[in-house]
């Protein structure tokens, strides 16, 4: 068998590759509403400046939001208020390089799922590139999966980022 193959013998990873691309879409789509609803109660959406940390409520990052904060992020996003949210970016994300963790043996309910992300954002006639280490953590336990984590490592995250209002 070759590599696709035996990916595509894993449902585990297969059911998370679908759900991680459906949610990249509705990202693209600004269908944030329908983007909250893909969540835990008790996750955390990190977007992390340290690359290496893992302790994310005891360090500063981009985005460290539980439950309440994804909904404000979404209501201002939303709102129409600020000009960097009614002139928003136009985005579109190419989801790739899936991996189970090794620690999951494909059998949980629980499961990180590591991929690659790049997501070009397009505004006022420019284009900008953010490419990521995804790492999601899925609870797989009912027919609609939830995210319990999703952890999104900028490859340039220690530089200074502009025009990063926007969901990664």
């Amino acid at each position: 068998m070759n590599d696709i193959e035996t990916m595509l013998a894993q449902p585990t990873l297969v059911r998370a590759m679908q759900f991680i691309w459906r949610e990249a879409e509705l990202l693209d789509r600004k269908d944030y509403g329908r983007w909250l609803g893909l969540w835990s109660g008790a996750g955390h959406y990190v977007v992390p400046i340290d690359p290496h940390a893992t302790d994310f409520a005891a360090t500063l990052n981009y985005a460290y939001d539980d439950h309440a904060m994804r909904e404000l992020r979404v209501q201002r996003m939303l709102a129409g208020y600020s000009p960097s949210v009614s002139d928003a970016a136009r985005t579109i994300r190419t989801v790739s390089r899936f991996a189970l963790d090794e620690s999951d043996d494909g059998n949980s309910a629980l499961v990180t799922v590591r991929s690659a992300q790049v997501v070009v954002a397009y505004k006022r006639g420019t284009p900008t590139l953010f490419a990521a280490d995804l790492e999601h953590r899925l609870d797989l336990s009912d027919d609609e999966p939830r995210i319990v984590q999703k952890v999104v490592r900028l490859i340039d995250s220690t530089d200074t980022l502009n025009a990063i209002g926007f969901l990664l």
